[in-house]
């Protein structure tokens, strides 16, 4: 079953679930959850509320609006974030998605709670036929399934 949800422990008050805004768009709009301050050159890791569920063999891709880029000055931190299938079972945060945000401008940006600021696209992947996964499920969301820090 893939569906967006809200995560148990959010109160989402005035928020909607993503959706699409015309027929043929690939990207589920997310909106941020929280109003958020991101000074220049800062970042900030953005609240939405929002878990999904999707199907064996598949990610959600996270994509910045252009919209951020161009009015706001604000890019994902992360290029593109990745969603796993089993990020929805994280125990830490009840599997929400978290937006990474960049201001590269040089004035603080000012994202409000409800402003739509990223994709969400629904896709599938392949893996080799030698495929051996090192752990079965996930436990943690950025970066935890990378055993050692990263420069060691």
């Amino acid at each position: 079953m893939r569906r967006f949800e809200w995560v148990p422990s959010f109160v989402s008050d005035g928020l909607t679930l993503p959706q699409r805004q015309t027929t043929d768009a690939a990207g589920y709009d997310l909106a941020a959850g929280e109003t958020v301050y991101i000074a220049p050159g800062g970042f900030a890791l953005v609240r939405t509320g929002v878990r999904v569920q999707l199907e064996v063999g598949e990610f959600l891709a996270l994509y910045a609006r252009s919209s951020l880029a161009l009015r706001r000055k604000l890019m994902l931190a992360n290029g593109v974030g990745v969603i796993d299938r089993d990020y929805y079972e994280n125990p830490d945060n009840g599997g929400e998605i978290m937006v990474a945000l960049w201001n590269m401008g040089t004035s603080v940006a000012f994202i409000e709670r409800g402003d739509r600021i990223a994709q969400a696209v629904m896709m599938p992947f392949l893996i080799t036929e030698d495929d051996h996964p090192v752990k079965r499920h996930r436990h943690g969301g950025f970066g935890s399934t990378n055993a050692s820090p990263i420069g060691r």
